[in-house]
């Protein structure tokens, strides 16, 4: 009931006519009211009240009641599952920032770069020792100065030669398959004036570090680097000096060899460099192949090259310590560089710690999901014992009152005897019929639920079915409607499943139909096989409640529902009951509007329906 203040507003300027409303909700120890100020466009203003109905109230305290138990499963969940994982997907994305910010990849490669740069100088220095070392074996002895051009002649690697053998006794002589290049010709005068005037001043300084690199290292030759100057440009020489065969404390000796830019270039260094990388293709390019370089320290174009270096500048360098000092070794990837790859392994490891995280929040959805229906079955399972005993209990204290009354002898009427022996016989009924669902369920469950398949006139059926239970439907105060066909044929069924079936159907019509009292049950012929519809006036079940109320232990959401007992099997086992005719079961129903439940059975053969039936 409305009640309804007005008074007009403090002001003389005129209120909008577009409606606003200011609500709030009383709540009192003894009723729950809502007030709501509206304007009605005009200056005035109208307070209204009204009462709120206590079916809304237990279902705003049902609501509380689920958040307030979902709440802590929640909390544990997240800080049990959700905390740790949301934690290292945090550290996964810190760790890769860390490595894009401090060029982890890039310091790794250079690391991984540098050893290689120096196992490659080791093994060209052995290369090119092994070389000077054979060469000068083969070189004259301090008294066969005039042999030297015999000696170039067997190596035409070699550009120069030359021999001291004391103050201002130097021989020196050039390759003489190159006598005729004047440029030539002036590096040779110029390297005899050099090593003449160097050698006059250093040589036994140079012979006693000779003979102590031949005590400790083993070598006899020392590989140092010389530079001549070609037009614009230094040109890169490598200078091998050694002490001679002949060369004695009395008169000592000197000699060394020059290995020309070109020999370097063109032969020693591209063949060395082959052997350190070998099995490279130049025409594979389906994977980064590593590829290596020589240059001068006064040049950054290459000197020599491996096979597959294709041109730009070496990722990470290393100069020659020793045997070509001057020189510098470069490495890089080809068709790649290693800022390259720091990026792709970076937006792989992002693409990855991203799908895993989806994959993670999808399985913590899922488990969410799992441990709350578990938990939820769990609540069921505890309501249905609840339910169940205190099913039990109402047969059980009624039969047992009756009977003590019985057998005390205190009634005298010979009718209401008979009204406590039916009384008696009913109630003993409904908890046969209470037990043999359960037994059902649990024949279901457990897979071992069989089924009696014989011809039956299924109109028979629902008649004597409906009999049984009239005096309860009539009890309860219900309008009770039976429409059933003439010549419906008969079909292959369990007798005792679809009866019960029907029972739990008019059942549940009875016990959730507070106000208006009407039951219906209709038996037609309908798309070649038969409909059997239960009709009510009840309370009616939500659209989006409609799909779960088949589930086991699945009661609805509504006051009705939760202040009426039941076991929350009754539709279950219709279900499963209809499914192993090879039917199906559907319910059409609005909020205060009432339900209808069709179960629909065809008309099989016997062999279908009884294969169907094992099954």
């Amino acid at each position: 009931m409305w009640d309804i203040l007005c008074w007009r507003a403090l002001s003389d300027e005129p209120v909008s006519s577009q409606l606003f409303a200011i609500c709030c909700i009383v709540v009192t120890h003894r009723r729950v009211s809502s007030l709501i100020l509206q304007s009605d466009g005009d200056g005035r203003f109208s307070l209204k009240t009204r009462e709120v109905s206590s079916e809304s109230i237990h279902m705003l305290s049902l609501q509380l009641r689920r958040w307030s138990d979902r709440l802590p499963r929640m909390l544990v969940f997240m800080l049990g599952v959700m905390l740790p994982a949301a934690a290292l997907v945090v550290a996964g994305v810190w760790h890769l920032r860390t490595i894009q910010r401090d060029k982890a990849i890039e310091a790794v490669f250079q690391r991984e770069y540098q050893q290689v740069l120096a196992i490659a100088e080791k093994r060209i220095n052995e290369r090119a020792y092994e070389m000077a070392e054979d060469a000068s074996a083969k070189f004259p002895d301090a008294k066969q100065g005039n042999e030297l051009e015999g000696f170039l002649a067997a190596h035409p690697d070699i550009a120069h030669a030359f021999l001291w053998t004391g103050k201002g006794h130097l021989k020196v002589q050039s390759q003489p398959d190159r006598m005729g290049d004047a440029q030539f010709e002036e590096e040779g005068r110029n390297a005899s004036s050099m090593v003449g005037r160097w050698f006059d001043v250093e040589s036994k300084d140079w012979i006693a570090k000779l003979k102590k690199i031949k005590a400790t290292e083993g070598r006899r030759v020392y590989l140092t680097d010389n530079w001549v100057q070609r037009g614009d440009k230094w040109q890169y020489q490598s200078l091998v000096l050694f002490v001679p065969r002949g060369s004695t404390a009395e008169h000592p000796a000197f000699a060394g060899f020059v290995y020309d830019t070109d020999y370097l270039a063109n032969t020693f260094f591209p063949q060395a460099l082959n052997e350190v990388l070998p099995n490279q293709n130049a025409n594979d390019t389906s994977r980064p192949q590593p590829v290596m370089m020589v240059r001068t320290m006064k040049d950054h174009a290459p000197l020599a090259a491996s096979v597959c270096w294709d041109g730009g500048s070496p990722e990470v360098e290393h100069g020659f310590e020793n045997g070509f000092p001057g020189l510098i070794l470069g490495i890089k990837l080809r068709g790649t560089t290693i800022a390259t790859i720091s990026n792709n392994f970076a937006r792989t490891a992002y693409i990855i710690l991203g799908a895993l995280s989806l994959l993670m929040g999808g399985g913590m959805l899922l488990a969410y999901r799992n441990v709350a229906r578990e938990l939820a079955l769990a609540k069921l399972k505890s309501d249905f014992v609840s339910n169940v005993s205190h099913e039990l209990r109402t047969p059980l204290a009624l039969i047992r009152l009756y009977a003590e009354t019985l057998e005390l002898g205190r009634i005298s009427n010979p009718e209401k005897r008979q009204e406590y022996y039916e009384i008696i016989r009913k109630e003993s009924e409904r908890l046969t019929s209470l037990i043999n669902n359960i037994l059902d369920f649990s024949r279901i469950e457990s897979g071992k639920k069989e089924y009696s398949f014989r011809e039956t006139d299924v109109a028979d059926l629902v008649r004597g079915t409906l009999e049984s239970y009239r005096f309860e439907i009539e009890q309860n105060g219900f309008q009770f409607e039976q429409k059933i066909d003439s010549n419906l044929p008969q079909v292959w069924v369990d007798r005792e499943a679809i009866a019960r079936s029907l029972l739990n159907l008019v059942n549940n019509a009875v016990k959730y139909s507070a106000t208006e009292k009407y039951l219906g049950v209709n038996l037609y012929r309908h798309n070649g096989g038969l409909n059997l519809e239960v009709v009510d006036h009840g309370i009616g079940i939500p659209e989006k409640e409609q799909p779960k109320i088949f589930e086991k232990f699945y009661r609805v959401c509504d006051p009705l529902v939760h202040n009426t007992k039941g076991s929350g099997l009754g539709l279950s086992l219709v279900r499963h009951i209809v499914q192993a005719h090879g039917g199906e079961v559907a319910v059409e129903s609005e909020p205060g509007q009432g339900s209808k439940f069709i179960i629909t059975l065809p008309v099989q053969t016997p062999e279908i329906q009884q294969a169907k039936g094992m099954a």
